[in-house]
């Protein structure tokens, strides 16, 4: 039998508790002074109780606002930032997951934000407290508000894209609209719910996604076949076909100021056309994957070509919105 001694007893205590409960992976890419705002809200954060380590990743930027922000946040206390470099742009999948590589192996959790987001002071307190309380939510989003409307995004709760979903959300030509309350013409957003309570959903955003580290193992983390958009998606189709719990849980909320480095939305954004243009073919892009990487065997062979000209009908669209609109 191997004896421990009562100052080992101690010293191992000691160290569970300098270990965060959890890690927050933050994806910097051209968004300039909105990183500065992202960690200026979180050193905010009343954590009571918890300890929290957050993993900052320089995704191939080169505006040097990733070392401003590190000479400014290297010491505090409560963000207990880490920066890593890449000297190359990674994309959201793999850049999120060469974050997780530089986690602390002992948190329990791992919370995926985008760096252009506001937290509460109590955001953080009040996730980590929804997963302590109830052992069966695997994983989690919150209530995350646009900037530019105050009200919460669509895409915070959605379905899954599939065809069906798919065409009544762009090819529907306002019927939705007639039936509101309609689960079979909503589901893509699933947009006919009312989200003022908490309870399951299909899928959220990438931009705030929070789960325990044991279940992001489980389903080897991000798909790094998608560069940009869809990975979301793909990993809350995953966590749905291994049997976990994906919860939208209002009560937390954050701010988000959605699309400043695709400029895609309506936010403001520092994107130029350039980067406009190759986001909105990735968006198209990551539609094709999902389909292939996770509907496809569920569909008649004879379906395909016609989804596959959906896709492109889209993907044309798109392209001229982002160089003409």
């Amino acid at each position: 039998m191997i004896k421990v001694s009562k100052n080992s007893i101690k010293s191992m205590t000691k160290a569970s508790k300098n270990n965060p409960i959890l890690s927050i992976v933050i994806l910097y890419y051209n968004s300039q002074d909105y990183l500065e705002k992202c960690l200026d809200s979180l050193a905010k954060s009343k954590l009571n109780k918890y300890t929290i380590e957050t993993i900052i990743v320089n995704n191939g930027t080169t505006d040097g606002i990733a070392k401003l922000a590190e000479n400014k946040f290297k010491t505090n206390p409560i963000i207990n930032s880490h920066f890593i470099y890449s000297p190359t742009n990674l994309g959201f999948a793999s850049g999120n997951n060469f974050g997780v590589k530089h986690i602390n192996p002992y948190s329990k959790y791992v919370l995926f934000v985008n760096d252009d987001m506001i937290f509460f002071p109590d955001t953080i307190t009040k996730m980590i407290n929804f997963f302590e309380k109830n052992i069966q939510v695997d994983a989690s989003t919150c209530h995350v508000t646009l900037a530019n409307s105050g009200k919460l995004a669509p895409e915070t709760h959605r379905g899954f894209p599939t065809p069906w979903n798919t065409f009544w959300h762009f090819f529907g030509l306002g019927i939705p609209k007639l039936f509101p309350k309609s689960k079979l013409l909503h589901g893509y957003l699933s947009d006919y719910k009312e989200y003022t309570t908490t309870q399951k959903i299909d899928c959220c955003q990438g931009c705030f996604l929070m789960l325990k580290k044991t279940v992001g193992e489980k389903i080897g983390w991000w798909n790094e076949k998608y560069f940009f958009l869809g990975e979301d998606l793909d990993l809350c189709y995953k966590l749905k076909q291994n049997n976990f719990s994906l919860y939208f849980y209002p009560k937390p909320k954050i701010i988000h100021f959605h699309g400043i480095s695709s400029g895609l939305k309506k936010t403001k954004s520092n994107a130029n056309r350039q980067t406009k243009i190759h986001s909105a073919k990735a968006s198209t892009s990551a539609m094709k994957i999902f389909y292939q990487e996770n509907l496809m065997p569920d569909y008649p062979k004879l379906l395909h070509p016609i989804i596959y000209l959906g896709i492109k009908f889209l993907d044309v669209y798109r392209i001229f919105k982002a160089k003409y609109l």
